[in-house]
């Protein structure tokens, strides 16, 4: 391990513009015993959706709109995804190695470069002494958040006939298929499900694509809301963080964990409507790798927080608000830096 010569380390979080992957880095950093400075990057547009080329390199940013990533190097680099990763590598190579980077999900390539990979349940990735596991992935609920929303929302949500069944919708990504077709189907099993009781409340998000979106609106009943998210839209327009105070019960697509792992968290009846997918599977050095997100299906109905949609509602066992495997974690980033790690958090 480097020699260290300073005793507080100094520790950057390299994100994007996904708020799942954020999370989990923020939670993290909040963990620390050391102050971390966030460097988001903001992506030239063919990278924001389409992904880049993976290279220890910073030409898919677009350095203007960008924090600055310039010298003195940090000790240690917390990032997540694809694109802030390579930013991450580039840092470290700056640093003639001595950055420590650590990533939260599999490395997109030079996986010997990065010092830790945190994986939860549902990515696929041989064992080697840099990979941490979990079981679920470190996401929070933001409850001061939620329960500002709660004040915000009240009145919006009052005239809707109860129990509210909140939508939670993500969309089409490898491997995972969410077009007009699949929709109509959700939209068929949540009335089903729903038995006309109470009232459906659907919220789009960035990776829902327009014709799915387009279809839930053609195929839900006359009485139910629909956001459908635009980039432009005013956060307090978002009934997202509403639903989540409000809601009796949630319906969530199943390719997205944060939305799944937050909704699990507050203790609500949540039922997952599983994606079709594409076939995925990809091979590097003779090893099968890639993502099993119904990994995380399965924790979570383990763990009685959830069920599959059109199987009833559950009444749930909360989950943990303690972060299994934070601590480890914490530990794991102190050593990395040759520092004493904090006392575990009750």
């Amino acid at each position: 391990m480097t020699e260290r010569t300073h005793a507080q380390p100094t520790v950057w979080a390299v994100i994007g513009d996904k708020l799942g992957d954020n999370a989990q880095v923020r939670t993290v950093a909040a963990a620390l015993p050391w102050a971390v400075v966030e460097k988001p990057q903001v992506f030239w547009p063919p990278f924001r959706r389409g992904k880049p080329w993976f290279l220890a390199s910073r030409y898919h940013i677009d350095k203007k709109r960008s924090a600055p990533l310039v010298p003195p190097w940090p000790d240690l680099v917390l990032t997540v995804g694809r694109r802030p990763a390579m930013a991450a590598l580039w840092i470290r190579r700056q640093s003639a190695g001595r950055t420590r980077v650590a990533i939260f999900g599999p490395p997109k390539g030079y996986e010997r470069e990065f010092d830790l990979v945190v994986v939860p349940a549902q990515y696929k990735i041989p064992d080697s002494p840099r990979i941490l596991r979990l079981e679920l992935p470190l996401i929070p609920v933001n409850f001061a958040a939620v329960e500002a929303a709660r004040a915000t929302w009240a009145a919006r949500l009052a005239s809707l006939p109860r129990p509210i069944t909140a939508v939670l919708v993500g969309g089409a990504t490898q491997p995972f298929v969410f077009d007009a077709a699949v929709a109509r189907r959700m939209v068929d099993e949540i009335v089903e499900q729903t038995d006309g009781a109470g009232s459906v409340y659907v919220t789009t998000s960035r990776r829902t694509q327009t014709e799915a979106t387009d279809a839930l609106a053609g195929a839900l009943p006359g009485n139910a809301q629909l956001f459908r998210w635009q980039a432009d839209a005013r956060p307090e327009d978002n009934p997202y963080l509403g639903l989540l105070a409000h809601a009796d019960r949630f319906v969530v697509t199943g390719d997205s964990v944060s939305m799944l792992v937050e909704v699990a968290r507050l203790g609500k009846p949540l039922a997952i409507f599983p994606l079709p997918e594409h076939g995925f599977a990809l091979r590097r050095d003779g090893e099968e790798k890639g993502r099993d997100i119904t990994a995380i299906h399965r924790v979570l109905m383990a763990r009685g927080a959830a069920v599959l949609l059109g199987t009833g509602w559950l009444a749930p066992r909360p989950l943990d608000q303690g972060l299994s495997g934070l601590d480890t974690v914490v530990a794991r980033l102190c050593e990395l830096v040759g520092a004493q790690a904090p006392g575990k958090r009750i």
